[in-house]
């Protein structure tokens, strides 16, 4: 099914033709049967996986590549030859996405040094052996949490630039396990008498590290805020 779907999607590409002066220009389709709304819907979805590589691909020849097998033509390619053209595209995106990733890591672990380094000289920041960087905006007088306790927290997540990549919903806190969240958390929390708010700044090795997680880019520096609301059992 894969496979038909795939095929199917490519051929619609072929809704672009050749004008008398050899410009290409839009073919004129109409949506008013089931047959073609769901190929058209079926073009969408396939269009848009190829939106990431449509810049290493040749349009045309695609499009009379389909048609090459839709009318039963022999493959202008052997399966040999079109193995080891996929094998070698294959590599080559590969190797730009390490590329790319090498790149917004180095501006990751730039950016945030040079957070931390600023971030640090502040009176109201206290920087820990391991590199956590922590900030009191409220003491609590409540208990203080072991590593091996379970904590119901608000928090919100952001970049050294402000903007917001996660963060507990409004009304709700979210319980979990010191020992099973990453180490900033997992040292920062026990820092903290319920009751208490501190601001948190994590570096990479204290947060998700060179590979990143999510929204989360690789060497990332973060930041949180975290409410400590109890211990033991979520508070509702």
């Amino acid at each position: 099914m894969k496979k038909l779907t795939t095929i199917a999607c490519v051929a619609l590409l072929a809704a672009c033709g050749q004008s008398d002066e050899g410009q290409k220009t839009e073919v004129e389709i109409a949506l008013d049967s089931d047959k073609a709304k769901i190929s058209y819907a079926i073009g969408l979805d396939i269009g848009e996986s190829l939106q990431p590589i449509a810049e290493d691909l040749d349009k045309d020849v695609l499009i009379a590549a389909v048609n090459d097998r839709m009318s039963g033509k022999e493959p202008r390619l052997s399966n040999e030859q079109a193995l080891e053209a996929k094998q070698a595209f294959s590599k080559k995106l590969g190797a730009k996405r390490v590329a790319e990733k090498k790149l917004e890591s180095d501006k990751n672990i730039k950016d945030g040094d040079a957070f931390r380094a600023e971030n640090g000289k502040r009176a109201e920041v206290t920087t820990t052996a391991s590199g956590l960087q922590y900030e009191v905006l409220k003491q609590g007088d409540g208990p203080k949490p072991t590593a091996t306790d379970s904590v119901s927290v608000y928090y919100k997540g952001t970049f050294v630039d402000g903007s917001v990549f996660d963060q507990s919903q409004k009304g709700e806190t979210v319980n979990f396990p010191l020992n099973a969240v990453i180490a900033g958390w997992t040292e920062g929390l026990q820092l903290m008498n319920v009751g208490s708010r501190y601001k948190f700044v994590l570096p990479p090795e204290l947060a998700y590290g060179e590979t990143g997680s999510g929204p989360v880019g690789p060497s990332s520096t973060l930041i949180f805020e975290v409410e400590l609301v109890s211990i033991g059992a979520e508070e509702k």
